[in-house]
């Protein structure tokens, strides 16, 4: 069990369009599901969030896991240009190997223009 603190369950806020979505949908190996929070794929997964952070046009992730090992990750971004410097980091791209060759049996990977975004948030006052 982790010793993590629990965030909220919030959706990233709706943004002005035009942004884009780039969706990660992966299953991973027996090894990286049981070492997902505490072993070398959690702390390469918390890395990564933190990298992608500072990326300029980065506008939040969105994630959600299954029962069954299925994950998906949307990180959503201001233009192509933060896209682009996302997918080239150094520590990002070696993530990517140790990925191929350790962490996933398979993945996919969508990148997707958004042109219409709305929210709604309950008021509970």
């Amino acid at each position: 069990m982790s010793n993590h603190p629990v965030a909220p369950v919030v959706p990233v806020a709706a943004h002005e369009p035009p942004y884009y979505a780039v969706v990660f949908t992966s299953v991973k190996t027996e090894e990286a599901g049981a070492d997902r929070e505490d072993g070398a794929y959690g702390e390469t997964a918390e890395r990564m969030e933190e990298l992608v952070r500072d990326i300029p046009g980065f506008l939040g992730m969105d994630h959600a896991h299954s029962p069954g090992g299925l994950s998906i990750t949307v990180g959503y971004f201001r233009d192509a240009d933060a896209i682009e410097e996302w997918r080239s980091n150094a520590e990002h791209l070696a993530a990517q190997k140790r990925g191929r060759a350790e962490w996933y049996e398979r993945y996919t990977l969508h990148v997707a223009k958004v042109e219409r975004s709305h929210g709604f948030e309950r008021d509970h006052g």
